[in-house]
């Protein structure tokens, strides 16, 4: 999760996320040429009172800084297009999730299981235990097996809400009377936490998202001892 004085991003918890780090990375190179190129354009034609004709007046350089632009947009349209597909809908997922936003709270329900769902609210301050996140904790944590292609159907019961998890590269638009759908596949175990990303009212931010990792068979012992505590 992200920490104090922090200037990236989080560390990658998925491809998809990976992917859109890489292609951060490269837009941010190019932004960053650009800039160093214009501020010593601007250095040099302040600095200096020599002026050349060539420069002022050319058909040549008029060219170049046409197509160069456009040489630029292609660098950076092709990786965004790539990952625009990568991130696209999951033909045969393993698990389907159904997540409905509240006010304030999620409620999860596993829709390949029969009766498998659970609302998520915040722990509050007082009721912390030693090592758990102010803010971020919630009483029921999403759990889904690891390398598992996850299928998240969003939705709201009230106002606009927007469940992401930076972590795992997802963020999708949760609007009432509308079915929204995502799919990540995680490539590690752990917790990641996220957090309604709409502004949907006053206590949109406490409105956290818990995704805990685990094997495949601890998955099953966790899916089978909820739905015997149901």
């Amino acid at each position: 999760m992200a920490h104090p004085t922090q200037l990236g991003l989080q560390d990658a918890a998925s491809p998809v996320m990976e992917e859109l780090l890489h292609f951060h990375d490269h837009a941010l190179m190019i932004v960053f040429l650009i800039s160093t190129l214009v501020l010593y354009i601007i250095v040099a034609m302040v600095s200096t009172k020599l002026t050349n004709k060539y420069i002022l007046d050319s058909q040549e350089i008029e060219i170049i800084w046409t197509i160069l632009p456009a040489v630029v947009l292609i660098l950076i349209a092709l990786p965004s297009l790539r990952i625009l597909y990568l991130m696209d809908e999951i033909n045969d997922p393993h698990i389907t999730i159904k997540a409905m936003g509240h006010q304030w709270y999620w409620s999860y329900e596993y829709t390949d299981y029969e009766d498998l769902g659970f609302d998520s609210y915040m722990i509050p301050t007082q009721d912390l235990t030693p090592g758990q996140f102010r803010l971020l904790e919630a009483d029921h944590r999403m759990v889904v097996p690891l390398d598992s292609p996850i299928r998240v159907l969003v939705s709201a019961e009230d106002v606009l809400h927007s469940w992401a998890v930076p972590a795992l590269g997802v963020k999708m638009d949760a609007v009432p009377g509308r079915l929204n759908q995502t799919a990540f596949v995680t490539s590690r175990p752990g917790v990641f936490y996220g957090q309604c990303s709409e502004i949907c009212g006053a206590n949109h931010s406490f409105m956290p998202i818990v995704v805990e990792v685990v094997p495949l068979e601890h998955f099953e012992n966790w899916s089978s001892f909820m739905l015997q505590d149901a």
